[in-house]
């Protein structure tokens, strides 16, 4: 069986439980007889091209009991595009430290480095053991149940939802809408999120728009409107990647601007966020006055609301790929398996299936009218977010 040195890295936006899996890798490397010393990167693949290394083996227990409670990206991260010009260079670093074992903590386009890393060095005739961990908020990272790091931020967002519309039904008679901005390119997973935070017809969020639906500028107005005379006020949760029925984004000012990896950064160079310019839909077409919330990145890094079970499987996910690595396997992203008794286990896909792509929420979990999701979606994410608070109302007046 194989032996040396193992490398771990994060990339992309950190989640509440990043830390949790980079845990479960020196955890896991600690136990093994085939990893001698486990390396971390400082920055993601861009500090080890710089030789930006940490020795994780030498942590202490403290240290390392200390990281599952910890928000944000310990190593530090980075959205680096790799190159095809970088890669004899990378393996070169990864010869020079004798690295045999390769983790990588991300989404999408991690999960993209990896396998490019793995294949150029098997097809290079140096022998590594490449395996990716799953992490991003968005969970739409393909060949798994859900993502980790998803249902901690989807608890933020539904009780943040929760909460801020339960302060809008109570100002209504000083502003009639809220509307609250989700994270969310392609996929509408955290904004769907929202509707766990309702028990009863009437509770907030009324309206749901996510990227999968075209947003229809008319039929918002009228939803809208509707809700206000039934209930007094509307509470609507929106996705930053929502985009009209022609494809332009709703969040458009004409001068977006693309990150490294070719996608809009919503809003930026000037831009309007999506919660900014649907309230000046909503206002300019009902006179109303009204509120948007941005949580932008916070549901990233909040510890405080991370969710117990999340913690654990983000953990075990990273023992998994040390287990996968040392019993041979490569090429592989950690995937999480829910069972039809609602247990879950680890597996494996292969990272060709799983790169650059994004999963996208099913049709069965939106309503006809592309402004709210089914019980198809509740089932699916309820037991990963945990029960919600419930509040108290007051009984109807005299």
């Amino acid at each position: 069986m194989m032996k040396g040195n193992a490398l771990v890295g994060q990339s992309g936006g950190p989640t509440s439980v990043i830390n949790a899996s980079l845990q479960g890798v020196i955890r896991a490397s600690r136990d093994s007889r085939n990893i001698r010393t486990l390396y971390g990167m400082r920055w993601g693949i861009e500090g080890f091209l710089q030789n930006l290394l940490v020795n994780l083996s030498r942590q202490s227990n403290a240290v390392v009991a200390g990281l599952s409670d910890t928000p944000s990206s310990a190593l530090g991260s980075s959205r680096y595009k790799l190159k095809d010009k970088d890669l004899p260079a990378i393996r070169a670093m990864l010869e020079k430290h004798g690295i045999r074992f390769f983790f990588l903590i991300g989404g999408n386009d991690t999960m993209d480095t990896v396998h490019r890393v793995e294949a150029y060095c098997r097809e290079n005739g140096y022998e590594l053991r490449g395996i990716g961990i799953p992490k991003t908020v968005d969970n739409d990272l393909v060949g798994t149940d859900y993502t980790p790091g998803y249902p901690s931020a989807a608890r933020y967002n539904a009780l943040s939802v929760q909460q801020s519309g339960r302060l809008a039904r109570d100002m209504q008679k000083v502003d009639s809408f809220v509307i609250y901005q989700t994270i969310g390119r392609d996929a509408g997973w955290l904004a769907a999120a929202g509707a766990l935070a309702r028990r009863e017809e009437g509770d907030p969020p009324h309206l749901i728009y996510c990227p999968e639906r075209p947003f229809v500028k008319e039929n918002f107005i009228a939803d809208a409107q509707t809700c206000i005379d039934k209930w007094g006020y509307v509470s609507i949760v929106v996705s930053e990647g929502l985009k009209y029925p022609d494809g332009t984004p709703v969040s458009a000012a004409g001068d977006e601007k693309m990150d490294r990896f070719g996608n809009i950064e919503y809003g930026a160079m000037g831009g309007s966020s999506v919660a900014v310019n649907v309230h000046r839909i909503l206002s300019e077409a009902t006179s109303l006055r009204g509120e948007f919330q941005i949580g932008e990145s916070l549901p990233m890094c909040a510890i405080d609301r991370a969710v117990e079970s999340d913690i654990e499987r983000a953990s075990g996910c990273g023992a998994e790929a040390v287990r996968l690595a040392t019993a041979g396997e490569s090429g592989y992203m950690v995937t999480i398996v829910r069972s039809g008794t609602g247990k879950f286990s680890f597996d494996k896909a292969p990272l060709s299936e799983v790169a650059l792509r994004a999963k996208k929420m099913p049709d069965e979990m939106f309503n006809e009218r592309g402004n709210n999701v089914t019980d198809a979606f509740l089932e699916y994410a309820r037991p990963l977010v945990g029960r919600m608070p419930e509040y108290v109302s007051l009984e109807e007046e005299l």
